[in-house]
């Protein structure tokens, strides 16, 4: 019996390119910014609109660029084919070339340079680093001769720079300091982001494997499916920092989270790796959107 694979209908261009930028996982970019500039205001009293506007522009374009290129080098390396179980990539789909979607990464690569200008005028050299080390990165998460994502790097990446960076730069453009808090912070965020890069990975595994992508989840094999509610726990370990400092309030708050992502550990373990991970995804995307809901509550009420 021959399987017919659905092959994705052509699209126009404006809704190629939205489709690349993978808007549903932006909260990335999105969570550490918000939660950063919430910190510094309740607990550092300074915060500034210009460097959250600043900052929320830069970092979606880093991230953004790293999706276009992400998009264009799956697909030349052999990652992205019909059989993948995600969603339709831009260029694996043929709506776009992957020159095409190169030269728009590097666009939007230049425009994160160019709204850090000012960043780097309120921050100093350290936000030049930032910056710099965060787009160089961003190329080397599937390109280079050592690309990140295919070698089992690229959940430290998101944890480091969707987490500790993110939020510990923010704070800093805020504030001109980073303090323990912050880490924490920054902990926190990036652990939930990297659950969602973890369960891109679980679903993608098998595929992974037979074109040579070691991710993480290729690598821990059959263990890979522990790594979500691995996650979580570290997640919720890192919350007790918030009751000891005798923000109790928050500390419960933010508990409440237990109950989503305790139901998604438990689907993720006992579900192979099929379409369905793609509502395990948004479900993780929930999670991470809902902490800096309630963080900002929890510091506000």
């Amino acid at each position: 019996m021959t399987t017919v694979r659905a092959v994705p209908a052509p699209i126009g261009l404006w809704r190629a390119v939205w489709l690349a930028m993978r808007p549903k996982t932006l909260t990335a970019s999105l969570v550490p910014i918000a939660v950063g500039s919430v910190y510094s205001a309740h607990f550092l009293e300074t915060w500034s609109l210009e460097v959250v506007l600043l900052t929320l522009a830069s970092s979606l374009a880093i991230q953004i660029g790293t999706n276009f290129f992400n998009d264009a080098l799956d697909f030349i390396k052999g990652a992205d084919t019909e059989t993948r179980l995600g969603e339709a990539r831009a260029t694996q789909s043929g709506w776009m070339s992957s020159k095409m979607t190169g030269a728009l990464g590097i666009l939007f690569f230049l425009f994160a340079l160019l709204c850090g200008i000012p960043l780097v005028y309120i921050g100093g050299w350290p936000i030049v680093a930032i910056g710099l080390i965060s787009i160089v990165m961003g190329y080397l998460y599937t390109g280079g001769p050592f690309p990140l994502a295919y070698v089992g790097l690229g959940d430290l990446f998101v944890l480091i720079f969707f987490g500790w960076i993110a939020v510990g730069g923010t704070v800093l453009l805020h504030s001109g300091q980073v303090d323990m808090a912050s880490f924490v912070l920054g902990t926190q965020v990036g652990l939930l982001a990297t659950a969602l890069i973890a369960i891109n990975n679980i679903r993608d595994q098998k595929q992974d494997a037979l074109v040579g992508k070691k991710t993480f989840a290729v690598r821990l094999s059959g263990w890979s499916r522990y790594e979500v509610p691995a996650l979580y726990v570290m997640f919720f370990a890192a919350n007790l920092y918030w009751a000891f400092r005798g923000e109790w309030f928050l500390f419960f708050l933010v508990c409440s989270l237990i109950f989503p992502a305790a139901r998604l550990s438990k689907d993720v373990l006992n579900t192979e790796p099929d379409r369905i991970y793609n509502q395990f995804l948004a479900r993780s995307s929930l999670i991470h959107l809902l902490f800096a809901v309630v963080f900002a509550l929890g510091v506000s009420l």
